[in-house]
């Protein structure tokens, strides 16, 4: 190990061994003056000032070699900083031109795809036969899937570039995006698959609501592509559930479920963790992949919510993320007709990391009468169910720290259970045929998709709180 771990500056290191050198040579000749006489023999005398001269010359060799290194390395390191400065100086510019380059292009192809849109539309308003028809919109969804392509491309670089406002408008989510999920229709059915979509709202409370259409349909389109691409056979599901309102809140939770390769638990982690751009070299046979969830997260992010991934590795992935959005035009206030089933006092524990589900299952769970205490995460529950008294525990199947199925081994390993039986329910996004086989093996009592309805909710109460089902 060096004496001296800093470098020293080169005066410094002249004081230093002219001090050093000093002390070595008043240390020969103060041996020499009070240890040697005349009957001292002259072979010892030589061979002890050998000895010292020796040591001197070690150690000064040891100093300077030190001293050399340390030069050397400042020197090393020094280049290093200007090498990394010039690679920083050299990608900046790339970035710019990258930048420059994608928003010409974008414009490049979005000016022919704009005239071959509007052809299109003005051949549909000509006399077609049924055929036709069918050529013609198929080649104007194709189009219109195109155009979707190009702004993503253009909107995700300027996410990355940290260039994004939000821009709340009054939406209708229905009507918006319903074209856009049928552009992926098409899409699907070219690569054998089939796409389903579903809006969950009540008739009666139609409104619109305020937010950001532009960036909700960019994740959407992220997501939506994600799941085409890794899926070779099966279905694609997408789900915008609307059936929870809160005063002048609407919460809108979007669903993308696929039955493709699936991820394994590590990479979810990844994606939902990782602080920066996502490293897509695991994606290397589905080009682009992993990007475009990167993005997503960040822009749900920024409207509020938070992106959740359930996947299992050769099974389907379930993207899903919640936003609380303002009513506006034609609120109407929430049904006084609603009668909770639950007329007694009835404590239910609610495991979800979550907050923005924390609100939707509070709210379904009090229109029927429960109170509701919440845990973030398996291990919270389990500390919870330990000293408070539940009369039915909502299990998250996917948690941090511990999963819903250990939680629930804890639960019924304590004596509480034992005593009282607690009803379990598990609560997922994704309700694979494994993930109810596990939630059995755990001894969950009882299974609840997301998006929650209602009335499966009611009949879980029913079951299992001892009431009487509603005439």
């Amino acid at each position: 190990m060096p004496f001296f771990k800093n470098p020293i500056k080169p005066t410094q290191a002249k004081i230093i061994l002219s001090i050093f050198m000093g002390i070595a040579f008043a240390v020969i000749f103060f041996v020499g003056f009070n240890y040697i006489d005349v009957n001292t023999d002259l072979r010892s005398v030589s061979l002890l000032l050998a000895i010292l001269m020796v040591v001197l010359v070690g150690i000064a060799f040891h100093f300077f070699k030190n001293q050399y290194s340390n030069e050397l390395e400042v020197e090393n390191l020094n280049n290093l900083i200007k090498e990394i400065k010039q690679n920083l100086n050299e990608a900046l510019d790339t970035a710019d031109y990258k930048s420059i380059y994608l928003a010409n292009m974008s414009h490049e192809i979005r000016t022919p795809l704009n005239t071959v849109l509007g052809m299109l539309n003005m051949l549909k308003q000509t006399n077609l036969d049924a055929d036709q028809k069918a050529q013609v919109e198929i080649a104007d969804y194709s189009s219109e899937h195109l155009l979707q392509l190009v702004n993503m491309i253009l909107n995700n670089s300027k996410v990355d570039d940290g260039e994004i406002e939000l821009n709340l408008v009054a939406v209708n989510l229905k009507s918006d995006l319903s074209r856009l999920f049928k552009v992926f229709e098409y899409q699907a059915w070219e690569k054998g698959l089939e796409l389903e979509f579903k809006f969950l709202f009540e008739e009666k409370n139609k409104f619109y609501v305020l937010g950001d259409s532009v960036r909700i349909q960019q994740v959407l389109i992220n997501l939506i592509n994600n799941a085409i691409k890794f899926t070779n056979n099966g279905k694609i599901t997408i789900i915008v559930d609307q059936t929870v309102g809160i005063d002048d809140d609407q919460i809108v939770t979007f669903y993308i479920k696929d039955t493709g390769i699936g991820m394994r638990s590590y990479e979810v982690k990844r994606i939902l963790e990782s602080s920066g751009k996502l490293d897509t070299s695991e994606f290397k046979d589905y080009r682009g992949g992993g990007y475009g969830l990167s993005i997503s997260r960040d822009l749900v992010k920024l409207m509020g919510g938070e992106l959740k991934i359930e996947s299992k590795e050769n099974k389907g992935t379930t993207f899903y993320f919640s936003l609380q959005l303002k009513k506006t035009l034609n609120i109407e206030a929430a049904s006084s007709e609603i009668k909770p089933i639950l007329l007694n006092k009835f404590n239910v524990l609610v495991a979800e990391d979550n907050r923005m589900n924390q609100k939707v299952i509070k709210f379904l769970l009090e229109q029927q009468g429960a109170d509701c205490t919440f845990a973030k995460n398996g291990l919270e529950a389990v500390e919870l169910y330990k000293i408070l008294d539940f009369d039915m525990v909502f299990m998250d199947i996917y948690m941090p720290d511990l999963d819903g199925y250990q939680a629930t081994e804890k639960i019924k390993r304590s004596r509480k259970y034992a005593k009282h039986k607690t009803p379990i329910i598990a609560v997922s996004a994704s309700a694979f045929d494994e993930d109810i086989e596990n939630a059995k093996i755990a001894g969950i009592d009882d299974f609840l998709a997301k998006p929650i309805e209602v009335e499966k909710l009611k009949e879980l109460l029913i079951k299992y709180a001892s009431v009487d089902e509603p005439a």
